[in-house]
């Protein structure tokens, strides 16, 4: 046997399933882009259009499995490309879920656009812009293996807790100087509750990128660090 014709093979597979999580990431920071550009600009048509796109996002997370686990029976991979392999597993999950999160923004945007806007919109943006961000740098992090802008990332989702935390009560506000918003009110706490999570499933996506450079597992730290004290 051609060991080099081998590595040759081993290599092309390892290229072709980093060159899937690119383009399985960049549509999915697609969609969730414009998904908050819809809610932004109260465009309809806009938001129906984006919810096409998570079909493609769903094939690539099967194509990107299956070939995980055709390299994973046919190469035995150790080191540091078994953990390439097995937090990319792990990521498409996540990069999955980030996109059906931006379908359920845009599906609530529908609701809303024939509707005047509320105050809280405001924060509802600002709470994007952050969220937004963050996938956008966890996968840089991940395309340059650089930990520390992943560790960036996760420590940038308390920002998008602490102004989710504050929504609630501004809609409460509203709907109880108007009864007639709560349609509205808790159609905006589910975009905002949809937003916290695709900043939850980004900070994932970091935590996994730290653990594939390192070989470290930083998932539940401030668990573990309350056990030792």
């Amino acid at each position: 046997m051609d060991l080099r014709h081998t590595d040759r093979e081993y290599e092309a597979e390892l290229r072709k399933l980093r060159e899937s999580i690119l383009l399985m990431g960049a549509k999915v920071e697609e969609l969730v882009g414009t998904a908050l550009k819809a809610f932004t600009t109260r465009d309809g048509p806009l938001a129906r259009r984006t919810m096409g796109l998570d079909r493609d996002v769903d094939q690539l997370e099967l194509d990107i499995d299956e070939l995980c686990l055709r390299i994973l029976a046919r190469r035995q991979p150790v080191a540091s490309d078994l953990r390439f392999i097995t937090t990319t597993m792990k990521l498409v999950t996540d990069l999955e879920r980030i996109g059906d999160l931006g379908v359920n923004v845009c599906e609530r945007v529908t609701e809303l656009v024939e509707e005047p806007p509320l105050t809280a919109v405001g924060t509802i943006e600002k709470m994007g812009e952050v969220a937004s961000q963050m996938l956008h740098d966890a996968l840089d992090a991940f395309v340059d293996s650089d930990a520390e802008k992943a560790e960036e990332v996760i420590e940038r989702d308390s920002i998008v807790d602490a102004t989710y935390a504050q929504l609630f009560p501004e809609l409460v506000n509203v709907m109880m100087d108007d009864p007639q918003c709560v349609h509205r009110a808790t159609r905006l706490q589910s975009i905002g509750k949809y937003i916290e999570r695709i900043a939850d499933h980004s900070t994932n996506v970091a935590e996994m990128v730290v653990f594939m450079v390192r070989g470290q597992d930083v998932r539940h730290a401030w668990v573990l660090s309350q056990g030792e004290s």
